[in-house]
């Protein structure tokens, strides 16, 4: 089996933070995103992996490398003609695909599933396609499949009016056969080649597509809150203490899960409520780190709370006085006092689909 990765599109829901960085590549817990798929797919047996990527995209190559670090090998598959929907990256990755059986996931999609598990049941129980399903708020975001007798009939892409509660979610297992069902489907009225109708067409052939539901936690990382929930739910399996410290000074406090990396130093009064992890070469001073946060190297942060927040490396909060909370600040960023600087007053350098709150 091998595995293919999305890490493509343009991530228009997440502007401005992915106008310079590919969304894959975002810190959570401190890890590009796409790491933790990596890691996931690793951990499941596959060896062979492809990474799906905008056409001469550079970055997301040097970051991630060639997969040594994973035990993985990595082949990185260029979209021919842009983003065209999921069910044409698989259509695209064809000749890398050949006769192997597919471990399709969505490089965006922060899961707590045990991806063997699902890959031993679509054997045994000598499955087509097993699809992934989670209970959802909003299914009109998702693929949403309608079930009859416990089997799935159809599959509707963000309907108006779903039939379910259920979302299908990024993570899929196929025989072969799903290139074709990739070359015989037509693209949508929005212009895409939809994954929900190559699996439409698959029952429709008479192949057997099964399901599993996801008893786990489940996120799909399309929108800014949704990061900071996925971080808050990687954050939630951290465990122990782990501080470069000999000893800790008694104006120090530091309670529950922690991580900090190595270099990274503390003055005056700290304090840390984990689940919290700090990266390398910091500096926090007269600072509080609240509850699901993760902040990246290089960050300085003084007189300032910080809560279930992502902080990028290389930022500067500089003597704010005040809480900061549920918020993605972008490496290099700089938030400080409003006196700081003359004449005083709220200065706001303001990109598309930023939001303040003054």
């Amino acid at each position: 089996m091998k595995a293919l990765i999305t890490a493509g599109g343009q991530g228009t829901r997440l502007r401005p933070i992915t106008y310079t960085i590919n969304k894959h590549l975002f810190p959570i817990a401190n890890k590009p995103m796409i790491f933790h798929a990596l890691e996931k797919v690793a951990a499941a047996g596959v060896k062979e992996v492809g990474i799906n990527i905008n056409e001469g995209d550079k970055e997301l190559p040097s970051v991630v490398g060639s997969g040594k670090k994973f035990g993985v090998k990595i082949t990185y598959l260029e979209q021919k003609g842009g983003a065209l929907g999921l069910a044409h990256i698989i259509k695209n990755a064809a000749d890398w695909i050949g006769k192997d059986d597919l471990l399709f996931y969505l490089g965006d999609n922060i899961v707590s599933a045990d991806l063997k598990s699902l890959i031993d049941k679509f054997y045994r129980e000598k499955l087509d396609c097993l699809l992934t399903l989670s209970k959802v708020r909003d299914p009109k975001r998702f693929g949403v499949p309608i079930i009859k007798k416990n089997r799935i009939t159809k599959v509707e892409e963000k309907p108006q009016n779903p039939k379910s509660d259920f979302a299908v979610t990024g993570i899929y297992v196929y025989r072969p056969v799903i290139i074709e069902a990739t070359k015989k489907i037509k693209s949508s009225k929005r212009g895409e080649f939809e994954i929900s109708d190559a699996h439409t067409y698959l029952i429709n052939k008479g192949c057997k597509v099964g399901y599993e539901e996801i008893t786990g936690w489940w996120k799909d990382t399309g929108k800014p809150e949704d990061l900071l929930e996925g971080n808050s739910l990687i954050l939630n399996t951290l465990r122990g203490y782990d501080v470069p410290f000999k000893n800790l000074k008694e104006e120090w406090k530091i309670e529950g899960a922690v991580k900090v990396g190595k270099g990274t130093k503390f003055k005056g009064n700290v304090v840390l409520r984990g689940p919290v992890v700090i990266g390398e070469n910091c500096i926090i001073e007269d600072s509080c780190i609240d509850p699901y946060t993760s902040i990246g190297d290089r960050v300085e942060i003084s007189k300032t709370e910080v809560s279930h927040s992502i902080v990028c490396d290389d930022v500067k909060i500089k003597d704010c006085g005040v809480r900061i909370v549920d918020s993605l600040l972008g490496r290099n960023s700089i938030v400080k006092a409003q006196g700081h600087t003359l004449p005083s007053g709220h200065k706001l350098i303001i990109g598309d689909n930023a939001q303040v709150e003054l």
